[in-house]
């Protein structure tokens, strides 16, 4: 999503983009800090991945978060701690509107996920007719509008998931598919080691699949290498670093330039 205009919901650009599978680079945000996520947005990012699962985040820390996104081209794309509807429905209400659902192991949890980001009719959605995501009842025709509005990027990281990726891949309202390295390698017996060659034919076999149901996918990819490689296997929607990674990296730079 280049260019110099601040990311807006209504339309959801994002979520055109990546159904498109237009390259989105973006990059996790774990540090759970408003300034580091403001800074991050700075940087033109396609996307910010606001980590409800593995960062210590909740409902009332991503608000200041979301908050210093507001003036950025950067997306807010959270991910929540579980495939959770009540956690979905408060992550919805607070102002997220691109959701990438950890864990996802069938085509039961995909739909699940969908459902839960939609209102009745489409899904089970709770109705709050004042929140921060449709700007506390200001934003007109907000609940026939919002379905159209909403990402929903499942991860895909067990041999469970992997055994069900066709089902997966098929479910309506799956936006894309994300392949989490790290726990797929674990799930597949090589804890640590995503670059197994067991594991690279998995993730090959997600990224065919997924092509073959008209779905992007998406990974998360740290070292410029796999990432650029990954591009190049078609993946679309790619993270390639977090702030808590380049953070670590330029402290301990610094610090080794005066031993």
């Amino acid at each position: 999503m280049n260019g110099t205009q601040s990311y807006t919901a209504f339309p959801n650009q994002f979520r055109s983009n990546l159904i498109a599978g237009r390259k989105l680079i973006g990059c996790w945000s774990a540090l759970g800090s408003p300034i580091t996520t403001e800074i991050l947005g700075l940087a033109g990012f396609d996307w910010i991945l606001l980590d409800g699962e593995h960062a210590p985040n909740d409902v009332l820390s991503f608000i200041p978060q979301l908050m210093a996104l507001k003036d950025s081209v950067s997306a807010p794309v959270v991910r929540p701690a579980s495939n959770d509807a009540v956690l979905i429905k408060r992550l919805l209400d607070i102002g997220f509107y691109n959701f990438l659902i950890p864990f996802v192991e069938s085509a039961e949890d995909a739909a699940r996920a969908v459902a839960a980001t939609r209102y009745p009719g489409a899904g089970v959605r709770g109705v709050s007719v004042a929140h921060r995501s449709n700007r506390y009842g200001t934003v007109k025709d907000y609940q026939k509008i919002i379905n159209d509005n909403i990402s929903v990027v499942v991860q895909i990281e067990s041999a469970q998931a992997l055994a069900n990726i066709e089902t997966i891949a098929a479910v309506e309202g799956v936006d894309c598919i994300f392949v989490g390295p790290s726990d797929l390698a674990a799930g597949m017996g090589h804890l640590g080691d995503a670059s197994a060659p067991e594991v690279q034919v998995a993730i090959t076999r997600i990224f065919a699949v997924a092509k073959a149901a008209g779905k992007p996918t998406g990974i998360l990819a740290p070292v410029e290498a796999d990432a650029r490689r990954y591009i190049e296997m078609g993946a679309s929607f790619v993270a390639v670093g977090s702030d808590l990674g380049v953070f670590r990296s330029g402290t301990q730079a610094l610090r080794d330039k005066y031993i």
